[in-house]
């Protein structure tokens, strides 16, 4: 036999045997064709609702509450319905009830004089919301989707016409009994949340749901419970997974940043982590600073006292100097990562209170450092090795924590190709002249660029949180993941250095400026985009890149579209600190099939006043592209998997009828 031959019959061999296995899903010739045909219907439905979020920042209710509106897809929907029946303050109510079903149920009842018309008439108006709404799915999809509690006669309700003289009265005793028996409220809570279900069919989250805002394990807790959702993480997020890892320096980086924003609720309630340690090393070394420098950025100073205030200063400060200690450590075991200018300790003239940095110098803001020894400015002394060595086991130990970083590894990733769109939240590191920038990994000196560097990172950051029984890689892994918190060429930051210890500490302004890699000024130009969509394997005439990180400046006249529209920057300001620079609160970006809806937010005021006053986000939508043919599940990624499982199928199926495998009767 020859070694074609052989290979063949080989190859053979092992298609007969996978058949085989799918035959036991598929037993007989009917059983194949009845999912062939299911297939190829599901191929022609619409495609699904994409919608695409970044940069949450803890913002919890504004997150909460574009997640329930889905950025106006709902109220979209309302008016198509009821656009030309309703006046303006009915579909307000409406959309608020779907929204809020619990709350704005509650105010309803207190408020309405004939309950039972209202129950009524709102049921029959979510009923035909919901069959609107679920019309592009299979009724199995949409079957799965049910609550429990009422799937038989929802189900029921979605696919039978009142309309129909054979089927009016069945219809009407439904929703009559419904009332009668006390079960409206519950109905209208199930079927509202059915229909913000079925709005969207998948939820992409472009990075940076932690810091800064109130409520990032709100938000954590929120995707848990999406029912289909992935990340792409931002370098915010990457830090709390190197803290969860047992990053020291990530650790201290996600302590400071949360004292800087007064925002240690989320450290002490959100995840349990017991902060009185730091407290109490704060007290005992910075009692009489007054560490001006460290004052919290506070919303609102009413709900802090003074006192308080100058504990969280104190806390800020203690935690800062730890942060310089430990990084230090990090950049002296990995000198490839070519970071030496980030060791500014040892540059500081402790007596006169001066720094010397690039020739010039400058006088310290605070020259208070009761733990650095001049002579050893990166030592930490036993109390501070104490210290972090108790926020580390809270870290570790951390069920809520550690539950929602291996959620994060379980939806993230780098980026994702997703339906002709690449997702990514920072940028690809380029050089000057649009080539993809290449940069060094370890001690071997490799270099990667593109893609490639893209995927090596994210092997290691995964090695650095599960290699607990290599603990050489999982050092290197969290190293690699503190790197793309600060790192120079890191795609999560974009940078060329983080300059956190010359905003704390020097005046001049000059010192705090960070430059930005050469994408930010090229993302603008098409062939860069071009280049990008080959190296990641996209065809460039029809695919986007959507991505976040950098705030787009609306109020100065900046474009959220880029290069004539191949990449759209969806941060317009989510979180509260951003929204002076940016001038609203940020975008939202929709997919559906009939093309891309950018949808840019008003400020949310807040969740009491959108289900008191009705005040939903003002939001205003720009239809980006529309298609000429509405797009089906067979153009999606999804479809092209339900192809190959067709054609699987129609394998098996001539195997049957070849006698190759016996259907099983």
């Amino acid at each position: 036999m020859s070694f074609i031959e052989e290979n063949l019959t080989q190859e053979f061999e092992n298609e007969l045997k996978y058949l085989k296995l799918l035959s036991n899903q598929y037993p007989t010739i009917a059983a194949a064709c009845t999912e062939i045909i299911n297939l190829q219907a599901i191929l022609n439905l619409p495609k699904g609702t994409e919608h695409f979020l970044t940069d949450i920042h803890g913002e919890y209710e504004a997150f909460n509450h574009v997640l329930r509106n889905a950025s106006g897809v709902i109220k979209r929907k309302i008016y198509d319905i009821f656009g030309n029946s309703l006046r303006q303050d009915d579909i307000k109510s409406l959309a608020t009830l779907i929204y809020y079903p619990e709350q704005k149920l509650e105010l309803t009842l207190k408020n309405e004089k004939n309950i039972e018309d209202w129950y009524k008439i709102t049921l029959y108006r979510l009923i035909e919301i919901c069959r609107y709404v679920s019309s592009k799915y299979t009724r199995s999809k949409v079957r799965k989707a049910l609550p429990k509690d009422f799937s038989y006669i929802i189900e029921e309700l979605l696919h039978e016409q009142p309309d129909r003289l054979d089927k009016e009265e069945y219809y009407n005793e439904i929703i009559k009994t419904i009332i009668r028996i006390g079960r409206a409220n519950e109905f209208i809570i199930a079927i509202s949340k059915l229909i913000q279900r079925l709005v969207i069919d998948r939820l992409h989250i472009l990075g940076d749901i932690f810091d800064r805002g109130p409520g990032a394990d709100i938000v954590m807790d929120t995707l848990i419970n999406y029912h289909s959702v992935d990340i792409q993480w931002g370098n915010h997020d990457i830090l709390w997974m190197g803290a969860a890892a047992g990053n020291e320096a990530c650790i201290a980086t996600v302590l400071r940043i949360c004292a800087r924003y007064a925002n240690l609720d989320t450290i002490e309630d959100g995840y349990g982590i017991n902060l009185l340690p730091l407290a109490t090393f704060a007290i005992d070394f910075y009692k009489h600073d007054e560490c001006l420098c460290f004052k919290p950025k506070i919303e609102n100073s009413k709900d802090y006292s003074e006192k308080d205030i100058k504990l969280i200063a104190q806390m800020h400060k203690a935690i800062a100097i730890i942060q310089f200690k430990l990084e230090g450590e990090i950049i002296k075991r990995r000198p490839y990562f070519q970071m030496e200018d980030r060791l500014l300790l040892n540059k500081i003239d402790y007596k006169k209170g001066i720094i010397k940095l690039d020739g010039k110098t400058y006088n310290l803001k605070d020259n208070n450092f009761p733990t650095i020894n001049p002579e050893n400015p990166y030592e930490l002394i036993p109390e501070e090795i104490d210290l972090i060595e108790k926020l580390k086991s809270s870290f570790l130990n951390s069920e809520k924590l550690q539950k929602h970083v291996s959620f994060l590894f379980a939806k993230g990733s780098m980026y994702l190709k997703y339906n002709s769109n690449l997702l990514y939240h920072g940028c690809i590191p380029l050089n000057e002249d649009g080539s993809f920038k290449k940069v060094k990994i370890g001690a071997s000196g490799h270099e990667y660029s593109g893609k490639a560097f893209l995927d090596r990172l994210e092997i290691l950051v995964r090695e650095g949180y599960f290699y607990k029984n290599n603990p050489e890689a999982k050092l290197y892994g969290m190293d690699i993941i503190w790197y793309l918190w600060t790192g120079p060429d890191s795609p999560l930051f974009g940078k060329n250095k983080m300059t956190t210890f010359e905003r704390y500490f020097i005046e001049d302004e000059e010192t705090h400026l960070e430059k930005k890699n050469p994408y930010f000024k090229l993302k603008d130009n098409e062939e860069v985009c071009n280049a990008i969509f080959e190296e990641f394997g996209l065809n460039p005439n029809i695919s986007h890149i959507i991505n976040g990180h950098v705030p787009v400046k609306s109020k100065k006249g900046e474009s959220p579209i880029k290069a004539n529209g191949k990449l759209l920057v969806i941060d317009g300001g989510f979180s509260k600190a951003y929204q002076g620079q940016t001038g609203i609160a940020g975008y939202t970006l929709i997919y559906n099939s009939y093309g891309l809806l950018l949808v840019s937010h008003e400020p949310f005021e807040s969740t009491h006043k959108a289900i008191e006053e009705e005040k939903d986000i003002l939001s205003t939508t720009v239809v980006l592209e529309t298609g000429v043919e509405r797009k089906r599940v067979g153009d999606t990624d999804i479809g092209e998997e339900l192809k190959l499982q067709i054609k699987d199928l129609e394998m098996l199926l001539d195997a049957y009828r070849k006698g190759l495998i016996k259907e099983q009767r």
